[in-house]
């Protein structure tokens, strides 16, 4: 009777170690087949082939050089670029290819010199339109505060000695001599509705006949806006010269003469509207022209026509 020998009795009578005569033997390994999953319990022997020894095995590890090459062509058609050009990798250590960085066309730093050369030209731009605008506003504070000029007048000239005595000057000519003290009173007046004044003058003067007899001098102050003040001029003289003037004086016997004098000076006032930014500055000269008699005590008022305002 013959027997069927099963496959594991196939596989338990094959020798430990192949021999020459064993070269062709092949080996059926029982696998499911899609006819198994309608409930079909029949099988399908698929074959394999008989290697010498481990390193032919195609589970080992190492590959032969076809093989390797074909995989790293499948692997290096996914680094493809969708034009269709291959670039090129390098190796690690490990074997594994290396992805170069794609470097972007075009430059940044061109950009960030723009961007920042951009940003330049904007402060520039600014700066000038803050100069322009706080240029023309300051034009306009400057043109509406221009008509307000300071109102000076003339009040009045207290003289407390007044003679002419004969003498020598420090040359020794021989000539009249005019001694005088007295002080000038005047008002000024700040119209000015938001920023105040800083008053000042040149030598105030009495001309005699051409000849400064008497100089005095106005001391600089600040006068505050919409306010009046007066203002005091000091004079003194002591043995003035008059030389060929002193010839027209006519003194009476009691002393007493009388004397045509020429007040001449000039006020000067500067008003600091935004600071020392935007100033306006006015100048008034003034002419006053009296007799003054020897022998008065009362002060000479000035009427407003008495005087010559520029």
């Amino acid at each position: 009777m013959l027997h069927t020998k099963s496959e594991s009795d196939i596989t338990s009578l094959a020798p430990s170690s192949p021999s020459r005569s064993q070269k062709g033997l092949v080996y059926y390994v029982q696998s499911p087949s899609r006819d198994s999953q309608d409930g079909d319990k029949s099988s399908s022997i698929q074959a394999t082939p008989n290697y010498r020894s481990p390193m032919e095995s195609p589970s080992h590890p190492s590959m032969g050089r076809h093989s390797r090459n074909s995989s790293s062509s499948r692997f290096s058609g996914i680094f493809r670029s969708h034009s269709g050009r291959k670039l090129h990798r390098k190796r690690n250590d490990k074997g594994w290819p290396e992805c170069n960085v794609i470097v972007e066309e075009g430059k940044y730093e061109g950009y960030d010199d723009e961007k920042r050369l951009t940003r330049r030209l904007q402060a520039l731009l600014a700066l000038f339109s803050f100069i322009v605008l706080f240029t023309i506003l300051c034009l306009i504070i400057w043109g509406a505060a221009r008509p307000y000029k300071a109102e000076i007048t003339v009040k009045s000239l207290a003289v407390n000695n007044l003679y002419i005595g004969q003498g020598s000057d420090s040359s020794g000519v021989i000539t009249k001599l005019l001694t005088l003290n007295g002080s000038l009173h005047l008002g000024v007046h700040n119209p000015a509705t938001f920023f105040g004044i800083h008053v000042s003058s040149t030598p105030v003067n009495l001309v005699y006949s051409e000849i400064v007899i008497a100089t005095g001098q106005l001391k600089k102050y600040y006068q505050q806006r919409k306010s009046r003040r007066t203002a005091i001029v000091n004079f003194e003289a002591s043995k003035v010269p008059l030389y060929g003037a002193g010839s027209s004086l006519v003194v009476a016997d009691n002393g007493v003469f009388e004397i045509p004098l020429r007040l001449e000076f000039e006020i000067r006032s500067k008003g600091e509207v935004v600071g020392k930014l935007v100033t306006t500055k006015h100048r008034r000269q003034i002419s006053c022209n009296m007799t003054l008699p020897s022998n008065t005590i009362k002060p000479i008022r000035f009427r407003k026509s008495s005087c010559i305002y520029k």
